[in-house]
């Protein structure tokens, strides 16, 4: 199973420009997990970036026969940026199982680096042909020079699903480590990093496939 993910993460990644799976790990006592009413957090002071991704992933559980809530439907704007102490978290934590919620889907940025990228025509090396005095002419400048280098920003964010079922223990099913590389449009990363969740969660089983009936329907209606 590991192998296959590793592959089809691989041949995702090629067109995602701006996210990336660093690392996962999924709880080995779950083999398989179906939610039936999941919470979906998206820990960011960004309102309209936690809105557009926590709607995504609605989005997403809905076309899986799934409820989901946004948080943003469920609490104050200023849910995620409020402290709270552990006793309210945990009446949090009753209070949703009172109201049927088993899974919570909770996405933060955990760090934030700035990166150097050396472009690459700099970056290509020929032994061969390149003497000491030409070598030493290319990079003189190379603290000043624009064409020499590109800065970005990467933020490391984590997306854990835990389970809250009231039957059994409070526990982590699932985290993922997502690297998002100098995001510029709010819909263009949005988009990729929950297509990026959606297909791992999907390969470890963790969320249903899309339901076969809405292609069957697709398919009668083009009839």
């Amino acid at each position: 199973m590991k192998y296959t993910i590793v592959i089809l993460l691989g041949l995702f990644t090629v067109g995602c420009s701006t996210t990336e799976l660093v690392e996962n790990w999924k709880n080995p006592d779950i083999e398989s997990y179906s939610p039936n009413k999941v919470l979906l957090v998206g820990m960011t002071s960004n309102v309209e970036a936690r809105r557009q991704f926590e709607k995504q992933l609605q989005n997403e559980y809905a076309s899986r026969g799934i409820e989901s809530v946004m948080s943003l439907e469920l609490f104050e704007s200023t849910f995620t940026t409020d402290k709270k102490t552990e006793e309210e978290l945990k009446r949090l934590e009753n209070n949703l199982i009172n109201d049927g919620f088993d899974t919570v889907l909770f996405t933060k940025v955990i760090g934030v680096q700035d990166e150097i990228a050396y472009k690459k025509n700099y970056d290509d090396y020929d032994s061969t042909y390149r003497k000491f005095s030409d070598d030493y002419l290319k990079y003189q400048d190379a603290f000043y020079n624009p064409d020499y280098y590109e800065e970005y920003t990467v933020y490391h964010t984590e997306t854990s699903m835990y389970c809250i079922c009231p039957t059994k223990d409070r526990e982590l099913i699932w985290k993922g480590y997502i690297d998002i590389m100098d995001p510029e449009s709010i819909n263009v990363t949005v988009n990729d990093y929950v297509r990026l969740v959606i297909v791992v969660m999907e390969e470890l089983q963790l969320i249903n496939p899309i339901l076969l009936e809405d292609n069957i329907d697709d398919e009668e209606a083009i009839k």
